[in-house]
């Protein structure tokens, strides 16, 4: 008997000490049930504890996210397809908000707003993950923007420079180049350090190949990431699509790297934020659009910032894009984005039909803090630039009426003409700045007054090769570069001019 009581003891002792070496405890856990499902949302009961923003897991593995905190019931978005819920499924809290991976694994690659990725490749093994809803960088940690961001395209490094850390709306109608100055800017990084990451929301699956498509065919597609929430993806996933690219942003920022977002588009953003809005029943507002749809935009452009010296010294500059109707940037969504950001580049569909691309209207378009960044060589130049091409535009109009016009005023037409040629440029080829100062001096110079009017495209493209042959100092040009010396004012001016002059005699469309 004492030795079956002995036994009895070491079997207890051993078998507390697999307990403890487990590490089980027991624990409590809550179930909820699904009440209503549909159209990319459910609602759930049972779920006291659930906290705000809580990722909550369905059945088939479906994630959604709790939005809206009931006595009784949540109102949770979906994050994938429905099909496999239904009334009475379970659903788990998991204590944790949605998150997504973040590093330098997702350079090149092509991701939904999950990590999930979309182009065929392995599954990303990211080391770290990072809440897609974090909170703006306090003013104490902020830096003034300091440095430019160039975007390869004359008209905006001219007359509305960008700074590294800056907030600019890229607006206009549809079909009238938004995405065009998007892309053409991140393509121009290719000669910098910038990384970048590209939001498209509720785009067709052809857009946004083209779009892919060409940042591998012309920019540096090493440094740059996709997040896809593609217009059939659940409006839960487009609406995320925003935060979780500037998450993925806000690492290497973190890390003391520059970061180009681009946001494609934020007019698409709040119709899924309002569908979602309506169908879990929340008060609609002007233009059935929620209450809070000028806080979840500001949220997010809030987080794009200069950080200071003791924070890494990174930045992150954001490109939202928003759409108008019939040019009517004082629609709702418009008039809230543009006094989010620090400055808008407007697109005019006149100017698009007439083939002046980018199609930018200067007089619109502003820009509130780049021209503090800007290049002090293209600062000087391009001073002058806007009057003087304000200046032309009202006598152009005044001219079509056949008013007779004084010698005086038909060079300054001519001239004026000329701005506008140099100010056209083709997509995907964006100019480095020493062409750009070289454009901008020839047009300043008078030049260009002696090239006929078609043949300023030939100019432009004979100029790169001209520059590296007679004034190669020019293409040396970084965004350091002091105003140019006299000595080197002449020589350029020499070289331009006998380039201008090859051309004169020269059909349309020669080269010298």
């Amino acid at each position: 008997m004492a030795t079956l009581t002995d036994d009895l003891r070491a079997w207890l002792s051993k078998s507390r000490e697999r307990i403890a070496s487990a590490a089980l405890e027991p624990r409590l856990e809550r179930i909820g049930r699904v009440v209503h499902v549909g159209d990319g949302v459910a609602t759930v009961t049972g779920l006291p504890d659930t906290r705000l923003d809580e990722l909550l897991i369905l059945a088939g593995g479906v994630r959604g996210l709790a939005v809206d905190l009931d006595e009784e019931t949540i109102g949770c978005v979906l994050l994938g397809g429905d099909a496999a819920i239904a009334a009475g499924s379970t659903v788990h809290g998991t204590g944790e908000v949605v998150r997504t991976p973040v590093g330098a694994e997702l350079l090149g690659r092509v991701v939904d707003p999950l990590g999930m990725p979309l182009d065929g490749g392995d599954t990303i093994a990211a080391e770290n993950f990072a809440p897609i809803e974090q909170p703006a960088p306090p003013i104490v940690d902020r830096a003034l923007v300091s440095r430019p961001l160039a975007t390869g395209l004359l008209v905006v490094d001219a007359m509305i420079p960008l700074g590294r850390g800056q907030r600019e709306l890229i607006i206009g109608d549809r079909g009238t180049g938004k995405t065009a100055i998007a892309i053409d800017t991140m393509i121009n990084q290719r000669s910098s350090d910038v990384i970048c990451v590209y939001a498209a929301i509720g785009q067709k699956t052809s857009s946004v190949a083209q779009v892919i498509d060409a940042v591998r065919r012309y920019g540096a597609p090493e440094r740059c990431c996709f997040v896809i929430g593609e217009s059939d993806a659940p409006p839960g996933l487009q609406w995320l699509t925003p935060y979780s690219a500037c998450s993925i942003g806000e690492y290497f920022m973190a890390q003391g790297r520059d970061v180009l977002l681009v946001i494609d588009d934020l007019t698409k953003h709040a119709a899924a934020y309002r569908q979602l809005s309506l169908l879990l029943r929340r008060p609609p507002g002007r233009e059935a659009y929620p209450g809070d749809i000028f806080y979840i935009h500001s949220r997010l452009l809030e987080r794009a910032a200069k950080l200071g010296p003791a924070c890494g010294g990174g930045s992150l500059t954001a490109l939202p894009v928003a759409e108008t109707q019939a040019g009517n940037i004082s629609a709702y969504i418009p008039t809230n984005l543009i006094s989010i950001t620090d400055g808008q580049i407007y697109l005019e569909p006149r100017l698009f039909y007439e083939d002046q691309k980018p199609a930018i209207d200067v007089g619109k378009s502003v820009s509130r803090v780049g021209g503090k960044t800007q290049a002090p060589v293209l600062k000087a130049l391009s001073e002058s630039l806007r009057l003087e091409y304000a200046q032309f535009l009202e006598l152009e109009v005044f001219t079509r009426f056949g008013t007779m016009v004084d010698e005086r005023t038909r060079k300054v037409i001519e001239h004026g003409q000329r701005i506008r040629a140099v100010l056209r440029q083709p997509q995907f080829a964006p100019l480095p700045l020493g062409e750009q100062v070289a454009l901008l001096f020839a047009a300043a110079k008078g030049a260009l007054d002696v090239v006929p009017l078609d043949g300023v495209e030939s100019y432009r493209a004979a100029l790169h090769e001209w520059l590296l042959a007679h004034c190669p100092d020019i293409l040396a040009l970084d965004d350091q570069a002091a105003v140019l010396s006299p000595e080197l004012e002449d020589r350029l001016l020499a070289t331009l001019t006998t380039l201008a002059r090859s051309l004169q005699s020269q059909p349309t469309g020669g080269q010298p």
